[in-house]
């Protein structure tokens, strides 16, 4: 019986420790692609429901374009301009990280500073991220709130 138990706890412990080591391949599987910028919003820290600002994409700003390879090859295209008269600007172009444990993307564009996103959602068509590094707080309330953006295909 001790020999039981003693098989049991060790199956346990090594079924449990096993890292999905494919988690990563399969979220970045998804994520690679095309990304259209559909609505950038800001919700309070202090009850992470309270949405303090909300711009859904419109025009030009519609077409903004983030682009991710499963090589960490990171670019993002902003358009310019009004009416059917859209001008994109430079592509930026970088490199990215991706922890699948923590669902935490690291972009690095041009010679910008590393931006750390929370993926909140990621579905085939849609793709939430939620920014953790240089935030702020927009409501004075001296919690710094949370900036979202949304991505469709």
């Amino acid at each position: 019986m001790k020999k039981q138990l003693l098989l049991f706890a060790f199956s346990a412990l090594a079924l449990t420790s096993c890292k999905d080591d494919n988690l990563e391949a399969y979220d970045m599987d998804i994520m690679k692609g095309d990304w259209k910028e559909v609505k950038r919003e800001v919700i309070s820290g202090k009850d992470n429901k309270t949405v303090l600002y909300t711009e859904t994409l419109t025009g030009c700003a519609a077409k903004n374009t983030l682009f991710l390879r499963t090589d960490y090859y990171v670019s993002y295209t902003a358009y310019t301009g009004s009416g059917a008269d859209c001008t994109p600007s430079p592509k930026t172009e970088g490199r990215y990280t991706y922890d699948a444990d923590s669902k935490v993307i690291g972009i690095k564009l041009g010679d910008e500073g590393s931006v750390n996103y929370r993926v909140d959602m990621l579905t085939a068509k849609d793709l939430k991220l939620a920014q953790q590094s240089g935030i702020f707080d927009m409501n004075g309330d001296k919690i710094p709130d949370i900036p979202y953006v949304t991505y469709k295909r």
